[in-house]
C-alpha cells in the first residue's frame, strides 16, 4: 500500500485563479512524507505530450510517482451529444493518466438532475463507463468511480450519491479494468455509514481517498443524518485532518486489510493547508505500513 497526497486546499489557485501552477504543487509537496502526488485534470494547462513529459519529469526528480488522475465526468445529461463528449474527453483523460505513469482514472456517474430518474440516469452511466472499458485496457489504466459528494465546480451534486445507486453501477460493470474509489467522508455527506459502505464494495476497491470531516460546533450526528437536501450537508461539516473527525480509520483499514487491498491511499484534506496534509500523512503511515505488511504476508 501507498500513500499519495491531493492539494484540496489550492484547488481554486491551481484551477480556477491560476494563480498556482502544478510545478508549484510538486515543488511544495516535494517534502512529505508521502509516495505519490494525485493530479487533477483541471490542474494541468495542456494535454499535449510535451508538457505532460515535464509534468512527469518533475514529479520522478523528487523521487514521487503519479499514481491518480482526478477527473469529473458527467454521464447524466439528458443530451447525447453531450455524453458522447464526456466519454471522448474521458478517453483523453486516460491517455493523460497513462502519459504521466499512471495507473488509476477517476470516473463519476455525473449531475444528479432533477429531471433524470435513477433509472435513466443509472443506464446512462452503464453504457459510458462500459463503452470506455476497452479504451482504458489498452492504455492499461483501471476506471475508478467515487462514491463522490460533488465535483467543486458542478451545479449539482453526485447523481450516485446513496450507496446503494452507486452500487447499482458498480454491480453492473464486471470488468477488472473498472473498481470503486472509496472515499469514507463522502459517505457521511451522504449521511450513511462509511463502514458499512465499505464491507459491501471492499473487494472492488482499487483506491481510496483519505479525508475527514467534523461536525461544527452547535450540530449533532442525528441533525446530518436528518438532512435530506444533500447539498446541505456541507454546511455543518468540516475539513480537519486526518483520525481527527468522524471516520474511524483503525476499522477502515481494518477492512481493507481483510479484503487484502493493497493500492493507493491519496490524501484528500488539509482545506487549510500544506501543514494538515503533512500531519494527515504522518496519522495514515502507521496503519499503510501495517496494512501493507499483511498483506505481504498472505
Amino acid at each position: 500500500m501507498k500513500l499519495a497526497a491531493f492539494p484540496k486546499c489550492y484547488m481554486d489557485q491551481l484551477v480556477v485563479e491560476r494563480s498556482m501552477t502544478v510545478f508549484d504543487w510538486i515543488e511544495m509537496a516535494s517534502d512529505l512524507p508521502v509516495d505519490g502526488l494525485e493530479m487533477y485534470s483541471g490542474f494541468l494547462t495542456s494535454y499535449e505530450p510535451s508538457y505532460l513529459e515535464k509534468v512527469q519529469s518533475a514529479i520522478e526528480s523528487r523521487g514521487l510517482e503519479m499514481p491518480m488522475l482526478c477527473c469529473s465526468p458527467d454521464f447524466t445529461s439528458p443530451d447525447p451529444a453531450q455524453r458522447r463528449q464526456e466519454i471522448e474527453r474521458q478517453k483523453q483523460m486516460i491517455d493523460v493518466t497513462a502519459v504521466l505513469g499512471g495507473r488509476f482514472c477517476r470516473v463519476l456517474s455525473g449531475q444528479r438532475r432533477p429531471e433524470v430518474s435513477r433509472e435513466q440516469g443509472v443506464r446512462w452511466v452503464v453504457e459510458c463507463i462500459r463503452e470506455l472499458l476497452d479504451y482504458a485496457a489498452q492504455k492499461n489504466v483501471v476506471l475508478a468511480m467515487e462514491n463522490h459528494y460533488k465535483d467543486n465546480y458542478w451545479q449539482h451534486p453526485e447523481f450516485a450519491q446513496k450507496s446503494e445507486v452507486f452500487i447499482e453501477i458498480l454491480e453492473q460493470v464486471n470488468s477488472p479494468w473498472f473498481g470503486a474509489q472509496f472515499d469514507p467522508s463522502n459517505t457521511i455527506l451522504a449521511g450513511e455509514d462509511p463502514l458499512d459502505l465499505l464491507q459491501k464494495i471492499k473487494h472492488r476497491v482499487v483506491t481510496m481517498h483519505a479525508s475527514d470531516r467534523r461536525l461544527k460546533s452547535g450540530h449533532t450526528l442525528e441533525e446530518l443524518r436528518s438532512v435530506e437536501d444533500s447539498v446541505g450537508y456541507a454546511a455543518i461539516l468540516t475539513h480537519g485532518v486526518i483520525g481527527t473527525g468522524l471516520n474511524d480509520y483503525p476499522k477502515i483499514f481494518a477492512i481493507l486489510r481483510d479484503a487484502r487491498f493493497d493500492g493507493w491511499v491519496s490524501i484528500e484534506d488539509g482545506v487549510n493547508g500544506l501543514e494538515e496534509i503533512r500531519q494527515s500523512a504522518e496519522f495514515l503511515l502507521p496503519f499503510i505500513r501495517n496494512t501493507s505488511r499483511s498483506a505481504q504476508n498472505v
